[in-house]
């Protein structure tokens, strides 16, 4: 039901950073659960990190670990992901997601399932 757009995406070097950001619209991302994925050329898409409803929890693919910051204000509307330390493995391009939460107990969950909103994706290239 939500409008998702990414943003944020472009020719990085090795070891760089990038933030990509996702802002959303038409609905608030209040009670959404929200996650960035990725799909290399040629390669499935693959769940990168997710974040809960109210913020508390977060949850990463292991190759991003210690790499990758997701984060959410729901004043502005917007999911970012910032990416540091990236590698060429990291070109994919990256897909905010949300999923709305109906039930009160599953606020803190972080799930990469259930998402029912969707951006079109911004392509990310690491490269020298």
């Amino acid at each position: 039901q939500l409008q998702l757009v990414e943003s944020g995406g472009g020719l990085v070097q090795p070891g760089g950073s990038l933030r990509l950001s996702c802002e959303a619209s038409r609905f608030t991302l209040d009670y959404h659960s929200v996650a960035w994925f990725r799909q290399a050329p040629g390669k499935e898409r693959e769940g990168v990190s997710c974040m809960s409803a109210r913020g508390g929890v977060t949850n990463y693919v292991d190759s991003v670990k210690g790499r990758f910051t997701i984060s959410r204000d729901n004043a502005k509307n917007t999911v970012s992901l910032q990416m540091n330390s990236l590698k060429s493995e990291d070109t994919a391009v990256y897909y905010c997601a949300a999923g709305y939460v109906y039930d009160y107990d599953e606020l803190d969950d972080c799930h990469y399932d259930g998402m029912d909103s969707w951006g079109k994706g911004t392509l990310v290239t690491v490269s020298s």
